[in-house]
């Protein structure tokens, strides 16, 4: 999978912008500012409909312009597809395909799959525990880009029994009456919650051995038993039984627990005016060392080894998905400079054999040799070939 062809309008810096591109290594280069990120940010925009730098649409379109767009001509198996994005503030986005209108936006996810190493990777070790939800669920979405529906399901349900819960705290006994209403969110909440869960918990144990290998591989003396990943729910998880091999809970019984959870939490749900249990407030334990010296990165891990790890969940993202599927493209934005010497090349050797690398650097000195390839010079919103 590659871009043959990325056009871009009233997108973040840019008024117009055509660039031809092609299968291998492709670097932008050029000081800051100059708009190298806004180039490779338009490609995975494509990919998971959400920006790598910022929460909302609104500032990816260009200052004074009614809407943005995001075209690209996208190779899969040698046939070419046009895939375009059209950003709409105050109003809903609309997706085509071949000039053809999607009914909604988000059947665009899956045609274009990307994997971003940039800079403000450094939140997936040191971040909140939202960094790495949202890290594992643009991944599902990835993986399974129909779990996009079941995520914004989710998150509608658990926005409108918040609500409720709000509402019957500040009825105090009266907001008893509530209930009933209560139990039929409780229903929705169980079946979204628990297919995330399931989904995620198989992600998990599917990418640990991943996350070990590249650790290993971007750590100076490091194995491969290093790093570990756990995922750590909001409440004591059923046994495995619907796993392939038996170690992921079934949706079933994870509804189950789900619903039982919800129900005995359902006081100190009304006295906060919250949902307590679910998805939305569980996290992924990042660790470093073996048996008794195993330790949480955040916190006691160096600089060096939080930069680590934050790569090799990223190369781990981007192996596991290869191993189900076309390469992934993948997005080095900016972070060659967060690098030394070594862990440059050791990054270079891993992805040198991908499909598409796209590549922002500062100073073309920045890209290791390894990845040699076409280059652009950007400036002041101006790409030139120049090799």
């Amino acid at each position: 999978m590659h871009v043959q062809h990325l056009l871009l309008h009233d997108f973040r810096s840019y008024g117009d912008v055509d660039v031809k591109l092609e299968p291998g290594v492709t670097a932008f280069v050029g000081r800051n500012g100059q708009g190298k990120t806004n180039l490779v940010e338009a490609v995975d925009y494509l990919s998971r409909l959400a920006s790598h730098r910022v929460a909302s649409d609104a500032p990816l379109i260009r200052a004074g312009a009614p809407q943005a767009l995001v075209r690209a001509v996208v190779v899969k198996d040698g046939r070419a597809a046009t895939l375009e994005v059209e950003l709409n503030p105050g109003k809903a986005n609309r997706a085509r395909i071949n000039r053809s209108p999607l009914q909604r936006p988000r059947e665009i996810l899956g045609l274009v799959r990307t994997v971003v190493f940039s800079p403000e990777d450094l939140t997936l070790v040191k971040g909140d525990p939202s960094d790495r939800r949202k890290f594992l669920d643009d991944l599902l979405v990835l993986r399974s880009p129909r779990m996009a529906a079941v995520r914004s399901d989710y998150e509608r349900v658990l926005k409108q029994r918040n609500s409720l819960l709000k509402t019957a705290r500040g009825r105090g006994a009266g907001g008893e009456n509530l209930l009933s209403t209560l139990e039929v969110w409780n229903t929705h909440l169980v079946q979204f919650g628990a297919e995330i869960l399931h989904q995620r918990l198989d992600l998990v144990a599917s990418l640990q051995p991943y996350v070990g290998t590249a650790y290993a591989a971007v750590a100076r003396g490091a194995s491969r038993d290093d790093a570990h990943i756990a995922y750590k729910p909001s409440f004591e998880l059923p046994r495995g039984d619907g796993g392939a091999d038996g170690t992921v809970p079934s949706i079933a019984s994870l509804a189950e627990v789900l619903n039982l959870e919800l129900e005995s939490r359902r006081r100190d749900e009304l006295d906060r005016g919250v949902t307590l249990v679910g998805p939305h407030r569980d996290d992924l334990t990042l660790t470093l060392g073996n048996g008794d010296l195993e330790l949480p990165v955040k916190g006691y891990a160096s600089h060096g080894e939080s930069w680590s790890f934050a790569l090799a969940l990223k190369l781990a993202s981007y192996e596991l998905l290869r191993s189900e599927g076309d390469d992934p493209i993948l997005i080095l934005d900016d972070v060659f400079a967060e690098l030394d010497a070594g862990r440059r090349e050791q990054l270079a050797e891993m992805v040198a054999g991908a499909e598409q690398v796209l590549i922002t650097a500062a100073v073309a000195e920045d890209v290791p040799p390894a990845l040699s390839g076409a280059r652009f010079r950007v400036q002041e919103g101006t790409v030139t070939r120049v090799d």
